[in-house]
């Protein structure tokens, strides 16, 4: 008989949650990202074969019960919209085989820039993602960097926002920030670039941008005074490079000694690498929440996997997900 009067007695949620398994799937373009953080988490990828009909028609297979785990489903949604179907179909397929309870884990939101009906007879394409994704049969939404916060409320499930402050304030951290000033690419980014600017104890310059249409910036104003600084421009996306290099441009001419870019979602569709090639940014300084496509000496890829793991891990163990984020207030 074991004698239990001193034992220290762990709450009964514990017990339950330490009994249920927790299964790690990828799809298909974001295997690269998710093989790592199966790496940092310290469980293998679950078996999942994406089997393909000759006129391009999915179906996923998951080779491995499901029934009663908590599931995890990585997958960014960028170009094409193949990669948004595949998490669709995934999500399906586990809800189907009886998936105690299922997280999409999203670290690129394709759609999340149109958020708003800012002109007549337009879409509200984000609420139609996240419309789609709860249609799927999803639990949780996991993600990093939402193009806007209030995406968030286009869901009526819960949706854990990761600052990806935690991979790029660490970077920061080490270099020599004597003479360094923020910068937001556009008014939009205010919130994002003050972070930065109130963590470091920084100033902060805004550089407010006039488009004539999509992904073509007509002109930027900035506002500050950046000279003799060396500039780090926040911004959530990097498309096409255009603004980034016109606010480069801009700020240059203001008298900024260097300017350098962290974007945390490298799209660069386009000409945007040799639009970065020529440009005036000396660093650009993105996360793999999207593959690169093609190299250059000036981008730095910094990773999110060690983040979304630990981001895993506090979720199936009920923990606080904003622990994981920096705060310097």
């Amino acid at each position: 008989m074991i004698n239990c009067t001193n034992a220290k007695l762990l709450p009964l949620t514990f017990y339950f949650i330490s009994m249920v398994d927790v299964k790690l799937f990828s799809g298909t373009q974001s295997k690269y990202l998710a093989t790592q953080i199966a790496d940092h988490y310290g469980a293998p990828l679950g078996d999942m074969t994406i089997q393909k009909f000759s006129d391009g028609e999915m179906q996923p297979i998951i080779n491995e019960s499901v029934r009663g785990t908590f599931s995890f489903f990585i997958q960014s949604t960028f170009a094409p919209a193949d990669n948004l179907l595949e998490l669709l179909l995934m999500i399906d397929a586990a809800k189907r085989a009886s998936a105690d309870y299922i997280t999409a884990v999203i670290p690129y939101f394709g759609y999340a820039r149109q958020d708003r009906k800012d002109k007549p007879r337009v879409p509200i394409s984000a609420k139609v993602i996240a419309n789609l994704i709860q249609a799927a049969g999803v639990h949780r939404i996991m993600t990093m960097d939402l193009h806007a916060d209030q995406i968030q409320g286009f869901f009526d499930i819960p949706v854990d926002h990761l600052k990806s402050e935690a991979i790029f304030m660490p970077y920061l951290e080490q270099k020599n920030l004597n003479k360094v000033i923020f910068a937001c690419a556009d008014v939009g980014g205010v919130k994002r670039a003050r972070a930065y600017a109130k963590y470091f104890q920084k100033d902060l310059v805004i550089c407010d941008k006039y488009r004539k249409k999509a992904n073509e910036v007509e002109g930027i104003t900035v506002i500050g005074d950046p000279s003799g600084k060396e500039v780090y421009l926040i911004d959530d996306i990097v498309d096409t490079a255009g603004t980034l290099s016109k606010a480069a441009d801009a700020l240059m001419a203001k008298g900024a000694t260097k300017v350098k870019a962290i974007c945390t979602h490298p799209v660069l569709s386009g000409k945007a690498y040799d639009i970065i090639a020529n440009s005036n940014i000396d660093e650009l300084i993105v996360s793999d929440t999207i593959p690169l496509y093609n190299s250059s000496p000036k981008i730095t890829v910094l990773s999110s996997s060690k983040l979304f793991a630990r981001a895993i891990r506090n979720t199936h163990e009920h923990r606080s997900i904003t622990a994981l984020f920096m705060d310097k207030s």
